[in-house]
């Protein structure tokens, strides 16, 4: 089964899962790393009273900069730009991608998409 996201769709689903899965990556030892600057130019983009964490991160996407993943195990860090988003959600396992469009997600369905941006493929779990 193949599902085809436009990229709005795509963003929406990476931000709901960045919303509900970075503390199912950081149980794997996977830490997020970001340039503060990029982090502050941003989240001042977005106006006085930014919203959420997860908000800024989109914009930092959206705006041209790259989220950094620092994998311990593996001591590697990825990095992952909004391209990344728009081409690798849509190959998220098809159930745990139905589970998010069909609003029926969870913390795993969050961290099943947050590995497939990042890795590929779902590595832990």
């Amino acid at each position: 089964m193949t599902i085809s996201l436009t990229p709005s769709e795509s963003e929406e689903y990476f931000y709901n899962a960045l919303c509900n899965g970075l503390h199912e990556l950081a149980g794997n030892g996977v830490e997020l790393d970001f340039d503060k600057d990029d982090y502050d130019s941003s989240r001042a983009s977005l106006g006085p009273n930014a919203p959420c964490f997860e908000d800024i991160l989109m914009q930092m996407l959206r705006d041209g900069y790259r989220l950094d993943f620092i994998d311990e195990e593996a001591e590697d860090t990825i990095s992952i730009t909004m391209n990344d988003v728009h081409a690798k959600v849509q190959t998220t396992i098809p159930r745990h991608l139905l589970d998010m469009i069909n609003k029926q997600d969870d913390a795993v369905t969050a961290d099943v998409i947050l590995q497939t941006v990042i890795y590929g493929e779902v590595v832990y779990g």
